[in-house]
């Protein structure tokens, strides 16, 4: 059905009244208020330090900034949700602040953390769990009318690296997105961004996999959201430590704009911004 196809992929998002227009990719920039995420440059758990790594990655061109009380890297401390609350919410309070033209996002898979953040200020809920981890999860996002980031992923961070199995990734993941989305679009949900969930119960060959076909997921007409920044499948495969895969990040950063990336979700907001403004450039001087 034509309605189906890329030609009408979603390209306007609204964010609590804040118009987002993807026409043109846009960049995500990381913010963990955690003193466990793998990335430790990404480690911003003072108000002070994470006001200050925000204002940076606005200058830079973030044009999102995503925030995260929870690593959900393998093996990382449980936290409760009181914690985690505890965690997001004066950040949030201090950024719609001192930043109020600031799109905020928050990185949480429990439907109390997510309703708490969009009342204190957020704007988008981004949910590695796709609703698996919290049964209310969709129903509130349904309520609070806020953009969706639906990613894929299998069992929870302490057991997803077991289950990283798959007979056909691309097929799977795909399958999830039209039975997830359904299930939104039920519900009344507008705005929904598919994540393939690089790294999430997946070996470095599956997110290879993904990004070789991930203009096959714009078929769906939703926004796609890229997150590769720094990720194993790059440093495992170049034999460098998170530190040193940034020109890793930047290269499948441009493939994936290629693929059809919409959003990119990075701990380096120049370099990604950058690739979108060339990306761009060579798209319209065919």
């Amino acid at each position: 059905m034509a309605k189906d196809t890329v030609f009408n992929k979603k390209t306007t998002l609204n964010a609590k009244g804040k118009p987002i227009d993807l026409s043109t990719p846009k960049v995500m920039g990381i913010i963990n208020l955690t003193p466990d995420s793998f990335y430790a440059l990404s480690r911003q758990p003072a108000i002070n330090d994470a006001l200050k790594q925000a204002e940076n990655m606005l200058a830079e061109g973030a044009a999102i900034l995503d925030l995260g009380a929870y690593s959900s890297r393998p093996g990382a401390q449980d936290v409760s949700a009181q914690e985690e609350t505890d965690r997001l919410l004066p950040v949030i309070t201090a950024l719609a602040n001192r930043f109020p033209d600031a799109v905020l996002s928050v990185d949480t898979f429990r439907a109390s953390v997510a309703e708490a953040a969009v009342k204190a200020g957020a704007h988008i809920i981004n949910d590695i769990s796709g609703g698996q981890l919290d049964e209310d999860m969709f129903t509130t996002v349904a309520r609070l009318q806020v953009p969706y980031i639906l990613m894929h992923m299998k069992g929870n961070p302490k057991t997803m690296s077991s289950l990283a199995v798959y007979d056909d990734v691309f097929t799977e993941v795909f399958d999830y997105f039209v039975e997830r989305y359904a299930r939104l679009k039920k519900l009344g949900v507008k705005d929904v961004i598919l994540d393939p969930g690089f790294g999430f119960a997946k070996k470095p060959e599956h997110g290879y996999a993904l990004l070789n076909r991930m203009d096959e997921f714009t078929q769906l007409g939703l926004p796609i959201l890229t997150g590769v920044s720094r990720k194993k499948m790059i440093y495992n495969l170049l034999d460098i430590k998170p530190d040193d895969a940034l020109n890793g990040t930047t290269v499948l950063n441009t493939v994936a704009l290629g693929k059809g990336a919409d959003i990119l979700r990075v701990h380096d907001v120049k370099p990604a911004a950058e690739a979108v403004k060339l990306m761009n450039f060579l798209r319209t001087n065919r």
